[in-house]
């Protein structure tokens, strides 16, 4: 299968695309389309995450769980929407938390595009989602593939920020070389985490930490 994603992601991942579990993933997919289902994101942006941020760009990995599966909301990236389409509340929570950590305003704008093209990686660990059925697509390959991306980039990458919201993203902390890279932990923006987000003022923190490796910080205004 010639899988359409950014060319040297496709090299660094051509492993994963040659084994079983990718062809049986692909195979779900296609039988997904033809019994009618409805799936997020379009095909075109499965791996929309990958052609924004190259390798060789990747700075910051914010890890999400899932698609988002409601009509005209994922995009491809974790946590972001489209403009035009209303900031989801896990996303309201992040422009929060952005807003008191950094003393910034934040528009409101949901799409993080511009986060992506700086190299933050938006990276969810499952990259499609049946519509209206969250975790859906949990099983059939999608984590085998997230966390070889994980390792990846822990194995031939400096100096990367993980930011790991919420117990599934903290579960992928044993992806990562801690003695290469950064990991900071908190719990997930959710509302259902009744705030214990704010004030982990993770934005800062990912700045220091790119500035100190002599990296350009992140402009996380939008």
């Amino acid at each position: 299968m010639d899988v359409r994603i950014e060319q040297s992601w496709k090299e660094a991942l051509a492993p994963e695309f040659g084994k079983p579990y990718f062809a049986s993933l692909v195979r779900f997919l296609h039988g997904e389309k033809a019994s009618g289902q409805t799936i997020y994101p379009p095909g075109g942006a499965i791996f929309r995450a990958f052609d924004l941020t190259p390798v060789s760009a990747v700075k910051v990995v914010i890890l999400g769980q899932d698609p988002y599966h409601g009509p005209g909301q994922a995009m491809g990236l974790s946590f972001s929407v489209p403009d035009g389409v209303p900031a989801p509340p896990s996303l309201r929570n992040i422009f929060r938390e952005i807003s008191t950590d950094l003393g910034i305003p934040m528009s409101g704008r949901p799409n993080l595009e511009s986060w992506a093209r700086q190299g933050v990686l938006l990276l969810n660990a499952c990259l499609t989602v049946r519509a209206g059925q969250p975790t859906s697509h949990s099983r059939i390959g999608w984590q085998e593939f997230t966390d070889a991306v994980i390792r990846y980039i822990s194995d031939h990458c400096d100096g990367v920020v993980f930011l790991l919201w919420g117990n599934f993203a903290r579960g992928k902390k044993a992806l990562i070389d801690t003695s290469r890279h950064t990991v900071l932990e908190a719990a997930h923006p959710s509302p259902l985490a009744g705030g214990a987000f704010f004030g982990c003022r993770h934005f800062s923190k990912t700045n220091e930490v790119l500035i100190r490796e002599g990296k350009t910080p992140i402009n996380w205004q939008l």
